[in-house]
């Protein structure tokens, strides 16, 4: 039987071209509380758009994996790494 799943998340700030890493149980409400200014942490950033996820069958899953991708250092340079060509569509000075 299967679980509700639960979501990490990546965003990027069309307006500051940052990435903002979250998790949801809802990627879609979630995605709408981001879009109407309802979370205080990306609401002086918006519009944000969604460009990558995971699913997790386990909320504490989720959550580890969202404090590693928070943490920086090799886990940021790893994502950044994943999404090279996604970034480089907003970011076109970091693709090489």
């Amino acid at each position: 039987m299967f679980t509700s799943p639960f979501y990490v998340y990546v965003c990027i700030s069309l307006k500051d071209k940052k990435l903002y890493v979250g998790s949801t149980n809802n990627l879609e409400r979630r995605q709408k509380e981001h879009a109407d200014g309802l979370v205080t942490s990306t609401r002086h950033r918006l519009p944000l758009e969604l460009i990558y996820y995971e699913v997790y069958l386990l909320e504490k899953d989720a959550r580890m994996r969202e404090s590693y991708l928070k943490g920086g250092g090799r886990a940021r340079a790893n994502l950044y790494l994943q999404l090279t060509e996604t970034l480089a569509k907003y970011r076109p000075e970091i693709s090489a």
